[in-house]
């Protein structure tokens, strides 16, 4: 269940102990409306009660957790990649908009090399950027 979210991991671990969510919750001190979100990932338990959660659940607090940090790295990942995305659309944004633009004689000599000058620099920090 390592490749799963900390939500994934509560719900496996407890319906492999036939325990229910009310019966979880109440071990925990806590509503089982607030179990139900843990493992829905609406929310996550208290970092002070995790050592009790992996007790009942019947794992260490460091194997509950692997499951959480591998959902955040693929989530910085996505992050990654939309923002490589967006520094390649805005030099093409930027050199279509000026070239529209003059096309239509709206648009001054500043005004077009300043967005000229932006699309230039994404292009730029994107090529640095070296990944994609």
């Amino acid at each position: 269940m390592k490749n799963g979210t900390l939500g994934m991991m509560i719900s496996s671990l407890r319906k492999s102990q036939e325990m229910t969510q009310l019966e979880l919750a109440e071990q925990m001190g806590v509503t089982d409306k607030a179990v139900s979100k843990w493992e829905r990932d609406i929310s996550c338990p208290d970092v002070n009660s995790l050592p009790k959660l992996a007790e009942i659940l019947g794992v260490s607090v460091d194997e509950l957790m692997q499951s959480k940090t591998k959902g955040k790295v693929q989530e910085q990942s996505s992050v990654a990649e939309t923002i490589q995305v967006i520094l390649k659309a805005i030099p093409v944004a930027m050199g279509v908009a000026v070239t529209v633009l003059s096309a239509l004689d709206k648009i001054t000599s500043p005004s077009a090399f300043s967005l000229l000058g932006i699309g230039l620099a994404c292009a730029g920090v994107s090529l640095l950027n070296g990944k994609h």
